[in-house]
């Protein structure tokens, strides 16, 4: 079983990879698709899908966990980020992967215990709970895997 975790982004899209056997974490890892601030936004998005399908292409996930949008003060960050999700969430139609979406307090308090964590403390308790002893390429992988965790254990006993 490959959990795929998404952390999306319009410039910076974080992906973590999760290997389960008979219940148990055997392989993880993650990275970040980056896209050209200076690019326009819809260019931007063609890279982000056609990125986004060679990671399902190459790592053939069973299933998906996306973070979903969160409010904030910046209405037109929202609406970017949207068609970003837009863009993930229509990759992984396409290749028929099971989408499950988690807010960030939820994914927060999966992994940490505290729906109002850092992204320093998201960070360090998933290098801990995976024993991972490299640094993160950013804070988007290590959420990504943060997701990833969160639906594994959301989902843990159906495997």
């Amino acid at each position: 079983m490959i959990i795929l975790g998404i952390d999306p982004g319009s410039l910076h899209c974080g992906y973590g990879i999760l290997e389960l056997e008979k219940r148990r974490i055997v392989a993880a890892g993650a990275d970040v698709v980056s896209m050209p601030a200076k690019q326009e936004l819809a260019k931007r998005l063609v890279l982000l899908h056609d990125k986004m399908c060679k990671i399902l292409e190459e790592y053939k996930p069973d299933v998906a966990a996306v973070e979903s949008i969160f409010y904030g003060k910046n209405i037109k960050s929202a609406f970017t980020l949207g068609h970003a999700r837009g863009v993930i969430l229509l990759a992984l139609a396409q290749h028929n992967i099971p989408i499950t979406e988690y807010s960030p307090k939820e994914i927060k308090s999966s992994v940490v215990g505290n729906g109002n964590a850092s992204k320093e403390q998201v960070e360090y308790m998933v290098k801990k709970m995976l024993k991972m002893e490299d640094d993160f390429v950013s804070h988007d992988a290590s959420d990504a895997l943060a997701i990833a965790i969160c639906h594994y254990n959301k989902e843990k006993f159906k495997y």
